[in-house]
């Protein structure tokens, strides 16, 4: 039995298909499928039912498959230390980012990141915290950003930066000629909201709950994009919440209609995640300097009040 092996096994039964496990592992179809027969063989038993389309495991194979990803893991872990122990920063890093952080976040650290550590290939994915969490625990992941606090076992959060919320809001609102507004200010009734599966709608629910009971009102809007909302706030249809680094891309004739709130000031806890076998740490440290360092400088907030929403 080798670590190559195995590999390959959890490649099929990611894939279900022993042409695009080759694929992925770069080897042609026949050896792969020669070293998964000589490793049944050995345990003289059988790992995967082949004449299921697509392929499915065994019961004895879904216990390997477990204990594979663990056995791989570990081996990684040894050529982990070797790379901490040299100072060496690159190779491969996954990373995904939620929706609501992505447009914003990444223009502000790439460049820097890529400049300072030029070694690392970072593969980046604009995923739900849903997905996110699914992709960590298989290992298709090495780290996420997100809002938290999500306190899962197996996932480990290190916070970046805490997000304000800041106020959306168009001209004839009933709250447009207050300079600042508090949290008990908001209205679910009157409020536009993403659609399910965003974390950043939860926050958002989570604070008009805090203040107000949730009553039909005369209708409900949600959208997929934070724009979109903007634009239909801006013809009437109800305010919104912003996280912080959205409003400075917001055009100069549009930022009449941003409120701040009053201290203490509602805000998102956004951090880096990953698995608690904690590969690849040299790297999730290099991610996380220079992440804080870019964002200290964007948000000068004081007396932030930390939301704690149900992430998606």
């Amino acid at each position: 039995m080798t670590i190559t092996q195995l590999q390959y096994v959890l490649a099929i039964a990611e894939q279900r298909n022993f042409t695009k496990a080759a694929e992925k592992c770069f080897v042609t179809q026949p050896t792969l499928s020669t070293q998964i027969q000589k490793l049944e063989d050995e345990l003289d038993i059988i790992i995967f039912n082949r004449n299921k389309k697509p392929i499915e495991l065994t019961e004895v194979g879904k216990k390997i498959v477990q204990q594979a990803k663990s056995i791989v893991s570990e081996a990684e872990r040894i050529q982990d230390i070797v790379d901490q122990q040299k100072g060496f920063i690159g190779g491969e890093f996954r990373l995904g980012i939620i929706p609501t952080i992505m447009p914003t976040l990444l223009p502000m650290f790439l460049s820097n990141f890529i400049n300072k550590f030029p070694k690392v290939k970072l593969i980046i994915e604009e995923l739900t915290t849903d997905e996110i969490i699914i992709r960590l625990n298989d290992g298709h992941l090495d780290a996420a950003i997100v809002a938290t606090p999500l306190a899962l076992d197996s996932i480990n959060e290190r916070v970046l930066y805490y997000e304000p919320f800041v106020a959306y809001i168009p001209r004839n609102h009933r709250l447009r000629n207050k300079n600042k507004i508090v949290s008990a200010d908001l209205d679910i009734d009157d409020m536009l909201l993403l659609e399910d599966g965003h974390c950043f709608r939860e926050g958002v629910i989570n604070l008009c709950k805090s203040f107000k009971i949730e009553t039909e009102g005369k209708f409900h809007l949600e959208s997929g994009s934070i724009e979109t909302l903007i634009r239909l706030s801006n013809e009437g249809l109800g305010m919104t919440l912003l996280p912080y680094l959205h409003t400075l891309e917001i055009k100069e004739n549009l930022n009449e209609n941003l409120r701040h709130f009053e201290d203490p000031i509602p805000a998102r806890e956004v951090s880096i995640i990953f698995h608690k076998s904690e590969l690849k740490m040299q790297i999730i440290e290099a991610l996380h300097k220079v992440i804080s360092g870019v964002i200290r400088g964007a948000i000068a907030f004081q007396n932030i009040e930390i939301i704690s929403p149900k992430s998606k």
